[in-house]
């Protein structure tokens, strides 16, 4: 997504070279390099930050999800607790009611 915005690679930079006046380098061409490459390391910055944000972001939805998975596994639990809870008390009910046609009679 940034990649297209950047003008300069690693082996651009590293393979410049400027051509030599009597005095030196030409400074515009210098200051015209430099210019491009302060212009990439902005983007990558910019990028960078916006990377960390998002990733800060997604951590915390990670949280927020999480603490919502463990309320709802207590609440699934408690359900089926609740499930076991009723399905042997009608057990048990039924038991007591044929404890009490064999002792009583019908």
């Amino acid at each position: 997504m940034y990649i297209e915005e950047v003008e300069l690679t690693p082996q651009d930079i590293l393979e410049k070279e400027f051509k030599i006046d009597a005095r030196g380098y030409r400074p515009q061409e210098v200051d015209k390099f430099l210019d491009s490459v302060i212009k990439d390391y902005t983007i990558y910055e910019t990028a960078n930050k916006r990377l960390v944000k998002e990733n800060d972001e997604l951590h915390l939805e990670i949280k927020r999800l999480e603490a919502e998975i463990r309320r709802m596994k207590t609440n699934l639990e408690a359900a089926e607790s609740s499930a076991n809870e009723g399905t042997s008390n009608v057990d048990i009910l039924r038991r007591l009611s044929q404890l009490e046609k064999i002792v009583f009679g019908k």
